[in-house]
């Protein structure tokens, strides 16, 4: 062939393959290091298990569905404790021993928080209103156990903790438990099968059933209102971060607080110092993580709230028992006669009653329903009536000593104990607070709603336990600078409460919504619900809102910072999905190509990671364009997150052919919870992949022998559905059966009755025996020559662009916002481990 016939030939396959590239512009084919890989084609995997694949044979054999044992995969890292991080959060305690340990340990974890807050409160309080009669104390300490009494235990304890997203808590499992009733999600990515993962559905009641229906349909019908629901869950998000910013802060310099009056000399500055010290120590030990964090601190916190509660015994035994009075409420009406405005202003102060009682429901995840219920009744609830009537009873007799009431009422001998106890409950509190940001940031990043950071698992054995070190950095710097800035206790508590009061008003709105679409409860009484504790939650927060410029305003622009972040990401993540969906390449055009795709096959196997979870990406297109050879097999990978905390293992990949049998490509969708640890070996995956391939075509082959030959239905039920290639096409609007069963589904289905797994089917002889089958035979030996050749993985460079003609905001957000974080987020190969050198990477840019 002459030169100028190649060079007709390859201008002719350019400009087929122009054709299909509309709106991209390429960058040059490169490799490239992993840190610069695309951060949303990481390939992030939970592998197979290497089952043995049995070969099956036609004639006189028989077909047996065989039960056998579930297998964990060891290459995974979560596989030493996979059931247990599965099934501890949803199974029943089998004893009252049991359950009462699990309780024990909530105390380190979950109650750090609220356990501190006698530190504050009362401080905070007395400086709006000066105590002037006993009016004022028995009106303040009505309002403190009032609102412990109705908030942490009638709405939390009772309510919220049964709004569980299979043992989940936090606004993202909310958000995620909506999600799966209503398709509220503005990722459009929600398949059929995804329907069919064990834990995606629960049972719905049959009461007010139409009601739900009706929601549902306005829920998905409307954009606006998914809009709005994806912004308050990110607003709740933001504020839960916002409080592991001032957590830390008030709880440290509280404690350290005691210091002033006790040592000579030791003022605000020397308090402002010894606090950053604290600080700095408390977020440098993060890296190295913690064991069981219950089991590491529960005691502490245990000796806490025993101290609490014997204290508080002590001064109202020895001051003034009659504080009792203040169970009658008429004295909050009493105090808001005598105090007005001012009294008013004070609810600022008795909100910090409650800090922490979102953790009840975030923490969850590490415990049981029961179990919270029953440390909070029977040691957090009491303790802390018994600490604030102590506290009521000294003031009674000292008025003055609000300001540092909670040291001045500790009994002399007592002081240097109880001053280290509070300390390590402080930093305990400071404990649980970051840890849950960690948990919150992981969480949205699941759901595609934060960037890509470095996350470092710092335990194997246990689900959850999880370090983030730009987060990590951020929360300690931010932290300081309160402390250095504020340097009292009573001004960064004016910031403190609007963090918590946020956080619970979102919480109400999305129970809310549980309630009336997922619970179908009775209408009067879902109205109920938000009318008490909407009204009491907006009558704190307009009393927060009231010291917006005395420090509130602070909390309001971290979580205004993180809201933008979020949203930002979460807007340009959708668009470019979009933008890939509608630049998608037709099966007309791979029909053109031919079997060879315009260029020459070698062999070798091609992993192209894209988020497509039908079709086929345009960036395959630019390969194909940019690269003089392409692999013999080519699998198109999606890494997906579906709305459910944690994926089974048997359930994790969707396999599907993409085209006719000699193209040889393949779809391979890996379904993923927003709990799910992925974390991996190359090696350990490409074998994985091979082997759950090869298992792949020999299903195939004998669901379409069955198909044919035998014409039995009943068997697609127990393997993957497959059809002659004229019907497995991924086109752009059917061939979803094909993704609507598991790969590993029949483990499962073996394990439905025993009348499947002991049923055998006789086939007749003149059904070809699958190992004799001639074309499997050869997809199997092509499969094993592209093996032995290696892997490759074939990684877009998306750069996104707002059209010109697009608004001003539009082009603001994802030329400048958007572009800068996905240049210095983390790459998704990053989280590979895979040599650079098997890495090809070429650029292309999506207008939106």
């Amino acid at each position: 062939m002459g030169e100028e016939e190649i060079e007709e030939e390859k201008s002719n396959r350019v400009g087929l393959l122009r054709r299909c590239t509309t709106g991209g512009s390429t960058g040059s084919t490169r490799w490239v290091d992993g840190s610069e890989v695309d951060s949303e084609s990481s390939p992030s995997w939970s592998l197979f298990g290497d089952e043995e694949i049995v070969k099956q044979g036609y004639g006189s054999v028989r077909r047996r569905l065989v039960k056998k044992p579930k297998r964990l995969d060891s290459f995974d890292v979560e596989a030493m404790e996979i059931s247990v991080a599965h099934g501890s959060h949803h199974k029943k305690e089998s004893s009252l021993l049991s359950t009462l340990a699990l309780a024990f340990q909530t105390l380190g974890v979950v109650y750090g928080d609220m356990g501190t807050s006698p530190l504050y409160v009362f401080s905070g309080v007395f400086s709006k209103v000066p105590i002037t009669s006993e009016v004022d104390v028995l009106g303040a300490l009505s309002i403190v156990l009032y609102t412990i009494a109705l908030i942490p235990l009638m709405k939390y304890v009772f309510i919220v903790l049964k709004a569980n997203d299979s043992g989940e808590g936090g606004t993202f499992a909310l958000y995620s438990l909506i999600c799966r009733y209503a398709n509220v999600n503005l990722l459009p990515n929600r398949q059929p099968a995804d329907e069919h993962i064990s834990s995606f559905k629960l049972k719905l009641p049959t009461p007010e059933l139409q009601r739900a229906l009706n929601i549902k349909e306005v829920l998905e019908r409307k954009s606006s209102l998914k809009t709005l629901v994806l912004l308050l869950v990110l607003m709740g998000t933001s504020m839960i971060i916002g409080d592991g910013i001032l957590t830390p802060a008030i709880s440290v310099m509280s404690a350290v607080s005691g210091l002033q009056g006790r040592v000579p000399g030791f003022g605000t500055n020397a308090l402002v110092f010894t606090s950053i010290i604290i600080l700095g120590v408390l977020f440098s030990i993060q890296r190295y993580g913690s064991s069981k964090v219950g089991f590491t601190f529960a005691p502490a916190l245990a000796l806490w709230f025993f101290s609490l509660g014997a204290i508080g015994v002590y001064n109202l035994l020895k001051h003034d028992v009659t504080v009792l009075r203040a169970l009658n409420p008429a004295y909050i009406y009493l105090f808001f006669k005598k105090n007005s405005i001012n009294g008013w202003s004070a609810l600022g102060g008795c909100v910090l009653c409650i800090t922490g009682a979102e953790a009840m429901f975030a923490d969850l995840s590490h415990f049981s329903v029961k179990s919270i219920q029953i440390a909070f009744t029977s040691i957090v609830f009491p303790c802390l009536f018994l600490a604030y009537f102590g506290q009521a009873a000294y003031l009674m007799k000292f008025p003055n000593s609000s300001e540092r009431i909670f040291y001045d009422s500790v009994p002399d001998g007592l002081f240097w104990p109880v001053f280290g106890l509070a300390t390590v409950a402080a930093i305990i509190a400071s404990q649980a607070m970051i840890s849950a940001s960690f948990s919150c940031v992981k969480q949205a990043m699941a759901l595609g709603c934060f960037p890509r950071l470095k996350i470092i698992h710092t335990s194997k054995r246990h689900m959850g336990q999880i370090y983030i070190p730009v987060i990590n950095w951020f929360l300690m710097i931010m932290c300081m600078l309160v402390v250095a800035a504020f340097q009292s206790t009573t001004d960064i508590s004016n910031a403190y409460g609007i963090a918590e009061v946020g956080v619970m008003m979102v919480s109400t709105t999305l129970v809310t919504v549980v309630m009336l679409l997922i619970w179908q409860t009775n209408l009067f009484l879902a109205i109920l619900f938000p009318l008490i504790f909407g009204t009491i939650e907006l009558i704190y927060m307009s009393a927060v809102l009231s010291k917006l410029f005395e420090g509130g305003w602070l909390p309001l622009v971290f979580a205004s910072w993180f809201l933008c972040v979020m949203y930002i990401w979460n807007y340009g993540s959708v668009l470019k999905y979009q933008s890939e969906v509608k630049q998608k390449i037709s099966m007309d055009f791979m029909h053109e190509l031919g079997s060879s795709l315009g260029t020459v096959r070698v062999p070798g196997i091609g992993l192209l990671y894209n988020e497509l979870v039908q079709g086929i990406p345009s960036i395959f297109a630019q390969f194909l364009l940019d690269l003089p050879a392409i692999h013999s097999v080519i699998v198109f990978v999606c890494i997906k997150y579906v709305p459910v905390p944690v994926v089974p293992q048997e359930e994790r990949f969707l396999f599907r052919r993409v085209g006719p049998k000699d193209y040889h490509m393949f779809r391979c969708v890996a379904r993923y919870g927003y709990k799910d640890v992925r974390k991996e070996d190359h090696h350990a995956f490409e074998q994985l992949l091979v082997d759950s391939l090869e298992k792949f075509l020999r299903k195939e082959a004998l669901d379409v022998a069955l198909e044919i030959n035998l014409n039995q239905p009943d068997l697609d039920s127990i393997s993957v559905r497959s059809r002659d290639e004229s019907e497995i096409q991924d086109g752009d609007g059917d061939g979803m059966d094909e993704l609507k069963i598991p790969l590993m589904c029949d483990q499962r289905m073996e394990t439905s009755g025993a009348s499947t797994s002991e049923a055998s089917l006789t086939l007749p002889a003149s059904v070809m025996p699958v190992d004799e089958d001639p074309s499997l035979e050869y997809e199997l030996s092509a499969l094993r020559e592209a093996t032995e050749s290696g892997f490759t993985y074939l990684l877009g460079h998306g750069d996104v662009r707002a059209k010109k003609n697009s608004w001003f905001i539009k082009k603001l957000s994802i030329n400048y916002f958007y572009a800068f974080m996905r240049k210095n987020c983390r790459g998704g190969a990053a989280t590979m481990r895979v040599p650079h050198m098997n890495i090809i990477q070429v650029g292309m840019t999506y207008m939106v």
